[in-house]
C-alpha cells in the first residue's frame, strides 16, 4: 500500500480522543472493577450471556462451517438453550467447572455456551494433551461436568476412575465404546448439527449473571511446568470482541477517511478458523468477535496450509491467520502455487511474536488484504494491543498500542517505571486482565500486585504508547556479559527473503557463558546455506549476536497450539 503523503491526517492521540468520547460506538468510561478504577468499553456486552444474545439476533445467517456441516446462528443458539437446560437439570450450579475437550467441532461453541448460560465456569481443555494431563486439569479445575469427542475419551477411559467428582460426561463424534454410566451421547440431547434449527425453543435459564462473576478457566501453555488455570470474569472475557473493530476505525481516521458505518445490506463477512477453540485467541479473538459481528466462521479441524487456501477460496473467507506461522505459511504458499484469494481482506495473528517482515510477505501474496498482528496472554483474556493499517506498514516491528481501556508500563527489577524507549518487564492492566490463578494464591500474588500483570515479556514502549517486544525474560541470552534478544535476531533472519520460520536459542560456551544458534526453515523452492545467512545477518545486527551455528528444519517449527515454538525440542537440532 502506498501511503499518502499526507499520513498521518490526525495524530494518534486525536483518533483515540474522538472514538473514546462518550456517545460514540466506542465509547469508554470509568467503572470500579474488582475495587479498582478502570476504564471499561460502554457498548461491549457485559456478560458473555450478552454477547450469546447478540449472536442469537443473527437468525438464519450462517454461523458454522464445519466440512459439510453448517449450522446458522439461530441454530447454534437453540443447541446451546437445549444443553444449557439439560446441565442445570443434571445438578450443574453456579460456579461449578464445566470442562470442554474437543477438537475444533461445531459442538465446541454450543458447549461452551451451554456451561456458561448455566450459570457455570467453561473450562475448555487443551485437546492436544495426554490422559494424565487432561486428568490433571479436570482434577484441578474440580470440573462436575464434562463434553469430550470421542478421540479426548478414548485417552480418559483408563482413567475415569481417578475422577470421583465427575458426574456427567456427554461425548460427541465417538471413537469407541466407555462403558461408564456417567457417559452418555451429546446427540441424545441436540442431534446432529443439520437438525439444531428444528429443536425446540427455550428460554434463558433463570440464573444470576454478573459482570464480576467466573465465567471461564484456560489453562496456560505450561511452558514452565504444571498448567494454570486463568480464571476470567464475563466483563474479562467479553472485552476483546470491540479490538478489531476499534483498531479499523482508529485507522481509518489517521487516514483521513470516515469511521465505517456497519451496513446491514452488505454481504456477510467470513473468517477461518484455524487455531484452537481451546486458547483465548481461538476463542475470545476469533469466535467471540465472529458472534459480536455476525461473522460466519469456517472451522477446520487441524490445520493444514493448502486446505486452509482452498477453504478461503471456496467459503469467500474475508479474513484468515490466527498466529504469525500461519500467516507465513498462507503467504509462502500462495506465492508458490499462484493463489489469488480476491475475497480476503485481512489477515489478522497474534499469540507469538510476529517478525517484522512478514508484512512485506502479506503484501506481496495479498495486495488487497490489510496485515494486523496484537499482542495478548491468556491472562489479558487475548487481545491487548492491535495494530494494523499504515501504523503497522511504519511500526512493523511493533504489536501495536494498548487498547484505549487498558494501561501499559515497562518497569526495571526494581519495579520502577522505565522512559520511553528504555527495555524492562512489560506490565498492563485493564478490564480484561483474568482475576487470577484457579486455587493457587502464591502464584496469583506473584504475577499480580497493585492491579498490574506482570508478563514476564521484555519490551520497550515508545512516546505514543506503542509496544515493541524484545524478548521473554527466560529467553534472553547472555554472552559474555551482553545481552542478547532472541526477538531481534529472529527478525534479522525473517528479512532474507528465503527464510519462514526460525528460532534462536542458546548454545553452550566454556568462557562466554552461551552464544547464540539458530533454526530456521525455508520458503518452498527457496535455497540459502548457512554462510549465507550468517552473513545476511551480520549486516542488520551486531557480530556478537550473529548465530555462531544455523541448523535447517523440514517444515514449520514446532508449536504449542497457542503458537510458540517449543524450544525445548530443537535443542537436540543444534547440539548435532
Amino acid at each position: 500500500m502506498t501511503v499518502p503523503p499526507a499520513w498521518p491526517a490526525v495524530s494518534f492521540a486525536e483518533a483515540t480522543a474522538a472514538l473514546t468520547r462518550p456517545g460514540s460506538s466506542f465509547a469508554v468510561a470509568d467503572a470500579v472493577v474488582r475495587g479498582r478504577p478502570t476504564r471499561v468499553w460502554t457498548h461491549a456486552p457485559p456478560t458473555l450471556r450478552d454477547l450469546f444474545l447478540q449472536a442469537r439476533s443473527f437468525g438464519d445467517l450462517p454461523f458454522l462451517v464445519y466440512r459439510d456441516e453448517r449450522a446458522s446462528f439461530d441454530g447454534f443458539a437453540r443447541a446451546a438453550l437445549v444443553l444449557a437446560h439439560a446441565l442445570v437439570d443434571a445438578g450443574v450450579r453456579k460456579g461449578d467447572r464445566v470442562a470442554i475437550a474437543t477438537r475444533n467441532l461445531p459442538e465446541w461453541p454450543v458447549c461452551y455456551h451451554a456451561a456458561l448460560l448455566a450459570g457455570a465456569v467453561a473450562t475448555p481443555l487443551n485437546a492436544w494433551w495426554t490422559g494424565p494431563e487432561l486428568v490433571y486439569a479436570l482434577q484441578d479445575s474440580g470440573a462436575v461436568a464434562l463434553v469430550a469427542d470421542g478421540e479426548r475419551l478414548d485417552r480418559l477411559a483408563p482413567h475415569l476412575a481417578e475422577l470421583p467428582e465427575l458426574r456427567r460426561v456427554l461425548v460427541t463424534r465417538p471413537a469407541g465404546a466407555v462403558a461408564d454410566p456417567r457417559v452418555a451421547p451429546l446427540a441424545d440431547l441436540v442431534g446432529p448439527t443439520a437438525s439444531w434449527s428444528s429443536l425446540p425453543e427455550r428460554p434463558l435459564p433463570d440464573v444470576a449473571i454478573d459482570p464480576e462473576d467466573d465465567a471461564t478457566i484456560f489453562y496456560t501453555s505450561g511452558t514452565t511446568g504444571r498448567p494454570k488455570g486463568a480464571v476470567g470474569t464475563h466483563r474479562a472475557s467479553a472485552a476483546t470482541v470491540m479490538a478489531h473493530g476499534y483498531s479499523v476505525a482508529r485507522s481509518c481516521l489517521r487516514r483521513g477517511e470516515p469511521v465505517p458505518v456497519p451496513d446491514p445490506s452488505a454481504p456477510q463477512r467470513a473468517s477461518l478458523l484455524a487455531i484452537p477453540l481451546f486458547h483465548v485467541t481461538g476463542c475470545h479473538s476469533t469466535l467471540g468477535t465472529a458472534m459480536w459481528r455476525g461473522q460466519k466462521l469456517v472451522m477446520m479441524h487441524r490445520w493444514d496450509v493448502d486446505a486452509g487456501l482452498d477453504l478461503i477460496a471456496a467459503e469467500g473467507c474475508t479474513g484468515a491467520g490466527g498466529v504469525p506461522s500461519i500467516a507465513w505459511e498462507l503467504a509462502s504458499r500462495a506465492a508458490a502455487t499462484g493463489r489469488v484469494l480476491p475475497t480476503l481482506e485481512g489477515v489478522f495473528y497474534g499469540g507469538a511474536p510476529a517478525a517484522a517482515d512478514l508484512v512485506r510477505a502479506l503484501k506481496a501474496s495479498f495486495p488487497a488484504a490489510q496485515p494486523a498482528t496484537g499482542w495478548g496472554m491468556t491472562e489479558t483474556s487475548a487481545t491487548f494491543t492491535h495494530h494494523i493499517g499504515e501504523d503497522y506498514e511504519h511500526r512493523p516491528e511493533s504489536c501495536g498500542p494498548p487498547l484505549p481501556v487498558c494501561d501499559a508500563r515497562v518497569v526495571d527489577v526494581d519495579g520502577s517505571a522505565l522512559a520511553p524507549g528504555i527495555v524492562g518487564e512489560l506490565q498492563v492492566r485493564g478490564p480484561n486482565l483474568v482475576r487470577g490463578y484457579w486455587n493457587k494464591p502464591a502464584a496469583t500474588a506473584e504475577r499480580f500486585a497493585d492491579g498490574w500483570l506482570r508478563t514476564g515479556d521484555l519490551a520497550r514502549i515508545d512516546a505514543e504508547g506503542f509496544i515493541v517486544i524484545v524478548d521473554r525474560i527466560t529467553d534472553m541470552l547472555i554472552r559474555g556479559g551482553e545481552n542478547i534478544y532472541c526477538v531481534e535476531v529472529e527478525n534479522a533472519l525473517f528479512a532474507h527473503p528465503a527464510v519462514i520460520d526460525a528460532a534462536v536459542l542458546a548454545v553452550p560456551h566454556p568462557t562466554l557463558g552461551e552464544e547464540p544458534g539458530a533454526v530456521v526453515t525455508l520458503a518452498e523452492g527457496a535455497a540459502a546455506d548457512e554462510a549465507e545467512l550468517r552473513r545476511f545477518v551480520g549486516q542488520r545486527i551486531a557480530a556478537y549476536k550473529v548465530p555462531v551455528r544455523i541448523v535447517f528444519w523440514d517444515g514449520m517449527l514446532p508449536r504449542n497450539p497457542a503458537g510458540k515454538i517449543l524450544r525445548r525440542e530443537l535443542k537436540g537440532a543444534l547440539a548435532r
